[in-house]
């Protein structure tokens, strides 16, 4: 495990065996996918300042919620 991505991106890792779980795991990675708005650096770069303050705002402390 890198020490730097667990302390500074609030990483987790799990390393599992079972042909059961990681097919949920990754239909639910699909579900999320689906259900995603894409967003290119065009549209960010167009977006208001306080919208970008307040994504950075809130963007810290949600790894701790």
């Amino acid at each position: 495990m890198d020490r730097r991505s667990f302390e500074f991106n609030y990483e987790n890792n799990i390393l599992f065996c079972d042909p059961a779980l990681t097919a949920d795991v990754r239909q639910r990675q699909r579900e999320y996918i689906t259900r995603s708005n894409p967003v290119d650096p065009e549209t960010v770069t167009n977006w208001p300042m306080t919208r970008r303050l307040w994504n950075n705002t809130i963007a810290m402390p949600g790894p701790l919620l």
